[in-house]
């Protein structure tokens, strides 16, 4: 049941108006109904999944609570296992495979949708409640709630227990404005997916599906998939912020203009900010403060300096951290590498700060010059395009061959979806562009602070009626519906 599908439209309708129908202290139920019928509704087996990794870590939050080593292990080994045996196992078998004499056949496996970030949210619940960080949770339907909610389930964002769980457990009172400005968020997200991203992808899957006829166009392809994955995932995650809004409830904010970052360090504290903070507290710190890490630590002191044997270790540690990224994305060389290229740049970055630092001062510049920032949101724009070659291919080899070619003499092609309709190709090319220059403009407002949503609100009630119906008829009329669902509801 797709965000943009009418069903789904009608699911957050009806749960919305018996939210408010019911008492205070039934609320919740509503919630917790609607959101195993939505999960349901992909397929009833999928249910067991999403169970196993409630009532594990349900169970297992009674043993962190008690600072039990062994007793947070267990659950965690079968949280993640279970990710891991869905996600990985295919994966292991092919490496296995590799070596002389053997060969065991490929498992028929179905991945759960969502199943990425559900296990992250729980499992972070669990290492919470052992650091002390939230208390357990006692009713196990409300724990169900806060792992399943339904507009975050499928792509996120992941939340946390101590912020979520009692905006969920809590009954909210009607508020017109929570109605109105939850409707302003989903449209947005309605045109960004179905606008933007959809028509995108029709340009990004025939080129690379077909690249080793047309790889020339690498250029014109990681730039469409730069639009296409921003507006895909940010658009669905807009339209689960804006359900929560309707409810009362207020989600964690995923995305902050990542393409005006001006490192890749700030990309990465704008782009999906609820996965690098997760993590950040669940993996980064731990290895930073972990023994071993102190130990090499002070041997790079030794060896290095003081800065150089501070920043070495922190290096490590975000090459690690960003292999993890990468492993999470999928099980292939290819995300893989993507993690590893994001985390040596961050980390090499770290290393080289007080040699750039000097620099700059030589130069008689800072990070707020006027020309120097755009270099350095260019120069970030470029870096992170760069990556999207190793996200998008299905291989290494294909990520490196485009990239290679795509400094050729063919570098753009309007009407490659369909050579035999350019009418249609200019019309998709148009809507695309139109689309951009759209969030582009909001994104400008939103950098410069400005409330885009409290904008329209202040409006008359014709303006703001107009503005909706008008961009939802754009979302109907130029929307493609010929590439299927959201990309991160498949990890």
């Amino acid at each position: 049941m797709s965000f943009t599908s009418f069903s789904f439209g009608l699911l957050v309708a009806a749960c919305v108006l018996l939210y408010y129908a019911v008492p205070f202290r039934h609320r919740w139920l509503v919630l917790l109904a609607a959101s195993w019928m939505y999960y349901a509704a992909a397929g009833p087996s999928l249910m067991i999944f999403l169970l196993f990794s409630t009532v594990t870590t349900f169970l297992g939050a009674s043993w962190a609570e008690k600072g039990s080593r062994a007793g947070i292990a267990v659950p965690l080994i079968l949280d993640f296992g279970m990710l891991a045996v869905l996600k990985y196992s295919n994966f292991a078998i092919l490496i296995a495979n590799r070596l002389p004499g053997v060969s065991i056949p490929m498992l028929k496996l179905l991945l759960p949708l969502g199943i990425s970030f559900y296990t992250f949210q729980s499992a972070g619940y669990l290492l919470d409640v052992y650091w002390k960080r939230c208390d357990r949770e006692t009713n196990f339907f409300r724990y169900a709630l806060f792992v399943s909610f339904f507009p975050q389930l499928m792509q996120g964002p992941i939340g946390r227990h101590a912020s979520l769980s009692p905006q969920l457990a809590q009954g909210h009172a009607y508020d017109p404005s929570n109605i109105q400005r939850g409707l302003y968020r989903i449209t947005w997200g309605l045109f960004k997916k179905m606008v933007v991203a959809d028509n995108a992808a029709l340009y990004v899957n025939r080129i690379f599906g077909a690249y080793e006829d047309i790889h020339a166009l690498g250029f014109q392809a990681v730039l469409m998939y730069s639009m296409q994955l921003y507006a895909d995932f940010s658009g669905g995650i807009d339209i689960a912020l804006g359900i929560a809004e309707m409810f009362g409830i207020r989600l964690d904010e995923n995305f902050r203009q990542p393409y005006f970052a001006t490192s890749l360090t700030d990309f990465w504290h704008r782009w999906h900010i609820t996965l690098g903070t997760w993590m950040k507290d669940y993996v980064f710190y731990p290895i930073t403060l972990s023994g071993w890490m102190g130990k090499l630590r002070r041997k790079c002191r030794k060896l290095f300096g003081k800065e150089t044997g501070r920043a070495l270790p922190v290096c490590i540690a975000n090459v690690i951290v960003f292999v993890v990224v990468g492993i999470w994305h999928g099980p292939a060389w290819h995300f893989i590498a993507y993690g590893v290229y994001n985390g040596l740049i961050i980390g090499i970055s770290g290393l080289l700060t007080g040699t750039f630092r000097g620099w700059k001062k030589k130069l008689g510049i800072t990070d707020q010059t006027g020309w120097f920032k755009a270099f350095r949101i260019l120069r970030t724009f470029l870096i992170v395009n760069i990556s999207w070659f190793l996200d998008r291919s299905v291989s290494i080899g294909q990520a490196f061959t485009m990239f290679r070619e795509s400094f050729g003499s063919r570098l753009f092609s309007i009407g490659i979806i369909d050579p035999s309709d350019p009418g249609n190709c200019l019309f998709r090319f148009m809507t695309i562009l139109l689309g951009c220059l759209c969030i582009l403009a909001v994104s400008i407002l939103k950098e410069r602070g400005t409330d885009v949503r409290g904008l329209i609100a202040q409006r008359p009630a014709v303006v703001r009626i107009a503005l909706i119906t008008c961009v939802l008829l754009v979302c109907a009329l130029c929307g493609s519906t010929e590439e299927g669902g959201f990309i991160y509801a498949n990890f």
